[in-house]
């Protein structure tokens, strides 16, 4: 049996390196880590990217894949369900960094399989939301920048798209205030500015193309 860590970044100030070093955080072991760097989790399904293929191959019964959240594996919904499915009938158990979700698809329980499926769905759906929400923002942000005769850029984030992103999926997930803070250097001010007002927070990585 081997823990395989899926990791994906899709723009330069998103690293490897940093999934692997919060997972390890929070006291996971891993064997082995897949990557796929530049590649867009909305327009490309796990299938059908490069490294992305490998972990159907390789995974077997008993392994497990793991993933900062299931935005990792995808961000559009219809295709996270499936992938989570179809690796649980084989066996596989899938668990997330954040929030240490755990999917296992050996329970014949039908009270825990309909709330492991209920989850899934909700993951899954929210990861596709988010990113229809920060697309939706870059677009007004870039466009509220060009409008202006001065192109006023404001005070610059104090946050990468990373950071970002990951504070959101925390924040999505429950996760407190204090801890988020904690968990991605930001300062609680900051985290707390994301959650108020979470366009604008992406308006600002917009106009200073972060």
């Amino acid at each position: 049996m081997q823990t395989v860590l899926y990791a994906r970044v899709s723009v330069a100030d998103q690293t490897i390196a940093h999934q692997r070093k919060q997972a390890e955080a929070a006291g996971f072991k891993i064997d082995v880590v897949v990557s796929d760097e530049g590649v867009s989790g909305v327009s490309t399904v796990l299938a059908e990217r490069p490294q992305g293929r490998r972990l159907f191959d390789m995974l077997r019964a008993g392994d497990v894949l793991l993933c900062r959240w299931v935005d990792r594996l995808g961000r559009n919904y219809q295709d996270v369900t499936s992938v989570i499915r179809e690796f649980m009938d084989r066996g596989v158990i899938v668990k997330t960094v954040i929030n240490g979700m755990t999917f296992d698809g050996s329970t014949t329980d039908p009270v825990q399989m309909a709330v492991r499926d209920a989850l899934i769905g909700f993951m899954a759906a929210t990861a596709q939301a988010q990113a229809e929400a920060t697309r939706e923002a870059q677009k007004a942000g870039i466009a509220y920048a060009k409008e202006r005769d001065d192109a006023y850029l404001g005070r610059k984030p104090s946050y990468s798209r990373s950071q970002f992103s990951d504070v959101v999926a925390r924040l999505e997930m429950g996760e407190a205030v204090q801890a988020i803070a904690k968990a991605t250097s930001l300062t609680r001010q900051t985290i707390y500015r994301i959650r108020d007002n979470r366009a604008e927070a992406e308006a600002a990585l917009a106009r200073w193309a972060a």
